[in-house]
């Protein structure tokens, strides 16, 4: 096999990216696609030999693919890629991979059973020149040992129509959340894959602060590291200008992201040493800026993530993000969020049955009907709940 024959169920805006990511590639090609809306096979990215389904059961009776790209929306991931994974093809599931722990969980026993599929997840911005500088940096020691952590990435902004735009958007019931869950799982990947899992978190979750929603739309959270150093996410929909800025504070020094430049300003000498060790009492090491060259991605991100699962399943080569790592960064939304709306200290692992009793106390209460769900939509939602 030269190629990887790849099929999609979900042709939304990021299936339909999916489409042509695909198509720009060498080591893949589009075979099959899925979607409950036959107007979303109108397509024109897709080409003529492409198979194509408007019912999940037939889409899985073809045998024409090798690997399933899943981008519907985020309660029906697990289910279908289980299935996936049952029929035996290798999966690429679009963040997040669950809307909680609980369910993700199932994902980690499915993928114990089918040691020889690849299943891997949409992180995407892990493949970007400077997030990668930066994990390369932490795992090489030249920052010293972390002393502080802060993201602020608050340029998800928002406007009312945007949630307007689908009745399911923003509820318990359609989407599982919001901020945490539909804006940042990339972040929340990367906290956990440059710094690991902390163990406590606190933090004030608001829900509709700035829009008519039932979910959180600002979150801020204190989170507390086994090593003893502490970390501050912060993040919203409702700010204007917004800010993406990551600030890792070491003991050489300190490491800035922000609007795609990295600059490091660098200490003579170790902080942790200099405090012990200095005669004066308002000093400070020596230190000078460097801005850290980073260049530019070979690929775009979303078809590298394509790219490398299509490699893996040919040459057994390493994949972006294997699936069960995205159960991370969802159980450090789910600690935020459990901690915001139960205004408490959060220890983990989290309780997954304390999480599951919260959200399924707001699935209850969302505005959000069954019966007023329409087959135009991207997935089969009759499934997911």
């Amino acid at each position: 096999m030269d190629q990887v024959r790849i099929g999609i169920i979900g042709l939304g805006s990021m299936g339909s990216g999916h489409v042509r990511h695909i198509n720009s590639l060498n080591n893949c090609r589009l075979t099959a696609v899925c979607d409950l809306n036959p107007d979303k096979l109108q397509n024109g990215d897709l080409k003529e030999d492409v198979k194509k389904f408007t019912d999940n059961d037939e889409f899985f009776a073809y045998d024409g693919y090798d690997a399933v790209v899943i981008a519907v929306p985020h309660y029906q991931h697990v289910e279908l890629a289980i299935r996936a994974m049952e029929e035996g093809k290798h999966v690429l599931v679009e963040k997040p991979v669950s809307v909680q722990k609980k369910t993700a969980l199932q994902l980690l026993d499915a993928v114990k059973k089918h040691p020889e599929l690849k299943v891997a997840a949409m992180f995407n911005q892990r493949t970007l020149p400077a997030h990668i500088k930066i994990k390369k940096l932490l795992e090489s020691g030249e920052l010293g040992k972390i002393r502080r952590i802060c993201w602020t990435i608050t340029n998800w902004f928002r406007t009312q129509a945007y949630y307007d735009s689908g009745d399911w958007r923003a509820t318990w019931r359609g989407e599982g959340g919001g901020v945490l869950l539909n804006q940042c799982p990339h972040q929340l990947d990367l906290m956990q894959w440059f710094f690991g899992m902390p163990e406590r978190v606190t933090s004030i979750a608001s829900i509709g602060k700035y829009h008519d929603i039932e979910v959180e739309d600002e979150v801020t959270a204190i989170l507390e590291y086994p090593e003893g150093y502490t970390g501050v996410f912060i993040t919203t929909t409702g700010e204007c200008p917004g800010t993406n800025r990551l600030e890792i504070a070491c003991d050489r020094g300190r490491l800035i992201l922000e609007d795609d430049k990295l600059s490091y300003i660098r200490c003579e000498t170790l902080v942790s040493e200099y405090i012990k060790e200095a005669k004066v009492s308002f000093g400070s090491p020596e230190q000078w800026k460097v801005e850290l060259p980073v260049g530019a991605p070979a690929m775009w991100q979303h078809t590298a993530v394509i790219h490398a699962f299509a490699e893996a399943i040919l040459h057994g080569t390493p994949l972006v993000a294997e699936a069960v790592e995205g159960i991370n960064g969802l159980e450090l939304g789910n600690a935020m969020l459990l901690s915001g709306l139960k205004h408490k200290t959060v220890t983990l692992p989290i309780d997954i049955d304390e999480f599951d009793e919260l959200l399924s106390g707001l699935v209850a209460t969302s505005k959000w009907e069954k019966k007023e769900v329409k087959k135009a939509a991207l997935g089969d939602f009759s499934k997911s709940f």
